[in-house]
């Protein structure tokens, strides 16, 4: 397996966020973490990420421990997360935060090729490469958040409710590209409020309820399941 969580407890306080919380993603694949609001889908990204420091558990990528690595290493690892809420770069413009999310890089003569590729994939950023990011819409700085992730060429990228806050018509735009950034070779970790598109592009799925796997399987299986239908799918 490419990413394995193993057994994760994590506390804030004395609330227990995870509480042994184990998953795999594989080469090439979208795996969906499913759940309600506080169900822990968040703090496994952001422990992922090495954002939090587990109690105990491990983290292993490509067979490398990664658990109390920090996270500008793991980014370096080709690991990046698009975090929850966008988080770009307000008062910098478009042009400035897609250079940013190639701070880490090396090669930097790749880089002006790569943000040519970013504006292929997200025509309106092109349009608005020159404006301030806090003046875009919530739509397209979700765009701006997941261009500036691939700009560190990520093997894995960690996605972090990319619908949220979004209108329905620009959901289905944003899960199109997630789709599409998969099919050309990127693995996708992704935790996601609305379960019924998640499942509906995910090769897998787990549920979490209250920092605890209760369910896993083929993402197509899980949209099927009445208890998923009723929980979480509205049906």
């Amino acid at each position: 397996m490419l990413l394995e969580v193993n057994d994760l407890h994590v506390s804030y306080g004395a609330i227990r966020a995870l509480k042994g919380v184990s998953c795999q993603v594989g080469e090439g694949e979208i795996v969906a973490l499913i759940g309600a609001n506080g169900a822990g889908k968040t703090t496994t990204l952001r422990t992922i990420s090495g954002l939090i420091r587990p109690q105990s558990g491990s983290i292993t990528y490509k067979g490398i421990a990664i658990t109390k690595m920090p996270p500008h290493e793991i980014v370096g690892l080709g690991l990046c997360q698009v975090p929850e809420g966008r988080r770009v770069f307000t008062r910098m413009t478009v042009m400035e935060n897609l250079e940013m999310g190639a701070y880490i890089r090396k090669d930097k003569s790749s880089v002006k090729e790569d943000i040519k590729k970013v504006f292929q994939r997200f025509p309106r950023l092109e349009e608005r490469k020159d404006q301030l990011s806090g003046t875009l819409s919530g739509g397209e700085q979700q765009m701006l958040a997941m261009g500036r992730a691939l700009m560190s060429r990520p093997n894995v990228l960690l996605m972090d409710e990319p619908s949220m806050g979004l209108a329905p018509m620009l959901v289905q735009e944003i899960f199109a590209i997630i789709k599409e950034i998969n099919e050309t070779g990127t693995t996708i970790l992704l935790v996601e409020q609305n379960a019924h598109m998640a499942l509906s592009i995910a090769h897998r799925a787990y549920v979490l309820e209250t920092g605890e796997v209760v369910l896993v399987g083929p993402a197509k299986d899980l949209a099927n399941n009445p208890e998923v239908q009723k929980a979480y799918l509205g049906e």
